[in-house]
């Protein structure tokens, strides 16, 4: 379920996630959601802070106990104080407007993968473990955006932390550079984009891997990249 009063973004969103299959039901303002949500009972509810009526933090508060499902929340603002406040309403991922349908896509298929890996009746709880992911002195934390290596506290870009949060979904495997490319800008490899090996040479730098000697984020030629967990 869509909760958000824009309907030009809803009805674009719609039709993006119908072409995967996706049963999809829209609702615009605040007031009126907790009832449908209970009625539709939807696996991921995709809620807009600013809303007319109740506002994207009251939705939450007010379905949260009883709804087992997945609450993404969408926000115009980078404002941290709004994710630590939606994380305690129990929102279980965030995203800042601008969203691009392909990275909502992922996000809303992370979701499901991780209520599909426990019974219904727990998934609130092991959601909210699976926001963090840990690999030696790695440290990630999904909702709050935040990264620590050896117990300090990382900077990256919007676009570094979604490269890095990819990699680190499965460690150990190869993801090429089209398959990051479309899952983090909705783009075909082009065979010239450079991009991917810019963000991997500053997660490089910042993470303590050697550029001239990498053993964190390999990149194995004409394959793509791979995020090592036993190097950590």
């Amino acid at each position: 379920m869509l909760v958000d009063d824009d309907e030009k973004l809803c009805s674009q969103i719609s039709r993006f996630l119908e072409k995967y299959q996706f049963d999809v039901a829209v609702c615009h303002n605040g007031n009126d959601a907790p009832e449908l949500i209970s009625a539709v009972n939807p696996d991921v509810v995709v809620l807009d802070l600013m809303l007319p009526g109740a506002d994207g933090f009251e939705v939450c508060r007010r379905i949260r106990e009883n709804f087992k499902g997945c609450i993404l929340m969408l926000t115009a603002s980078d404002d941290d104080m709004d994710h630590v406040a939606g994380i305690e309403m129990g929102a279980d991922d965030f995203l800042v407007k601008p969203i691009h349908p392909r990275i909502l896509l992922a996000r809303i298929k992370l979701q499901l993968r991780r209520l599909e890996q426990v019974p219904t009746a727990l998934a609130k709880d092991v959601q909210k473990n699976d926001n963090e992911r840990q690999f030696g002195q790695l440290y990630i934390h999904l909702t709050k955006r935040q990264v620590r290596y050896q117990q300090q506290i990382v900077e990256l870009t919007d676009s570094e932390f979604d490269l890095l949060v990819m990699l680190s979904e499965m460690p150990d495997q190869v993801h090429s550079r089209d398959h990051i490319l479309k899952a983090l800008r909705g783009i075909e490899y082009d065979g010239l984009d450079r991009s991917i090996d810019v963000k991997i040479a500053a997660l490089r730098k910042k993470l303590g891997d050697n550029p001239k000697a990498p053993k964190r984020f390999l990149t194995l030629r004409g394959k793509g990249y791979m995020l090592v967990q036993d190097e950590w």
